[in-house]
């Protein structure tokens, strides 16, 4: 399923750039977006496991997780911890996800 890579891609590109927030936020605000991040992807993982209700509840728990990742990345932007051309791709890679991650709601929803 292209979430999962879409979602590998999305952390293999952000772990690395939350290295260079503030030293003094890494154990506040950065360790909550990594933490947000991989919370997210574990949920899809056991989703993906699960059928009926349980799925849905896993899913319904990784889109708490992906409101979350958002959250931290506008923090981050505000202040300045992303340039802008960083934030305008992050944004979009967690735009493409958050729309893959409807998308199975729905699906698992009707089913």
């Amino acid at each position: 399923m292209p979430i999962f890579a879409r979602t590998y891609d999305f952390l293999t590109w952000l772990i690395p750039r939350t290295l260079d927030f503030p030293r003094s936020q890494r154990f506040v605000v950065t360790r909550r977006l990594q933490d947000a991040a991989l919370n997210f992807q574990e949920r899809i993982v056991e989703a993906n496991r699960l059928r009926g209700a349980a799925r849905l509840e896993r899913l319904r728990q990784a889109d708490a997780e992906l409101d979350k990742v958002r959250l931290y990345l506008r923090l981050a932007d505000r202040w300045k911890w992303l340039s802008d051309g960083q934030y305008h791709h992050v944004s979009q890679m967690v735009k493409e996800i958050g729309d893959l991650l409807g998308g199975w709601i729905k699906k698992t929803m009707g089913t």
